[in-house]
């Protein structure tokens, strides 16, 4: 990418306390999925989260573009992490379902936005918009997680 590209960036609707964002960042980065599939968070809000996947031509699906399983992976990951910008790193939780929608082949860098739409005293749904760099919207998820009171 050329250094005159702007690149695409969701915009979230208000920052977290400088604490609790370096206790997230602390947690997340300690995840080996983090670093073996080149994860990395862009931004934190208050039941938002930005996530960045690098683009690996290794792993791309049979049209040379994101494979689904992965964006599906991405949104998973930015639901939880929106859910943690809200409840704080140690909650314990879990994905009880998925749904993705792929609207359009991925050949960037994918970043997905999550928004948790209810924290619920169990259940939290949390929706999540995939744009590739450009900002074009490559699908849609809507991810539902319990929240424990002990690791399973």
């Amino acid at each position: 990418m050329s250094s005159d590209v702007t690149e695409f960036s969701p915009q979230l609707s208000g920052s977290l306390p400088a604490e609790l964002e370096t206790s997230l960042r602390n947690r997340i980065n300690k995840i080996p999925c983090m670093q073996n599939l080149q994860l990395t968070i862009e931004n934190f809000g208050v039941g938002e989260c930005v996530l960045r996947m690098k683009h690996n031509p290794e792993f791309d699906g049979i049209f040379n573009s994101f494979h689904g399983g992965l964006l599906t992976t991405a949104a998973d990951t930015v639901a939880c992490f929106a859910i943690l910008s809200q409840t704080g790193p140690d909650q314990m939780l879990t994905t009880t379902d998925l749904n993705i929608r792929f609207l359009s082949a991925c050949l960037t860098d994918v970043l997905a936005h999550a928004k948790v739409i209810k924290l619920g005293r169990t259940l939290c749904p949390v929706a999540v918009d995939l744009y590739d760099t450009n900002g074009k919207r490559v699908a849609v998820a809507q991810v539902t997680y319990m929240l424990l009171e002990q690791r399973p």
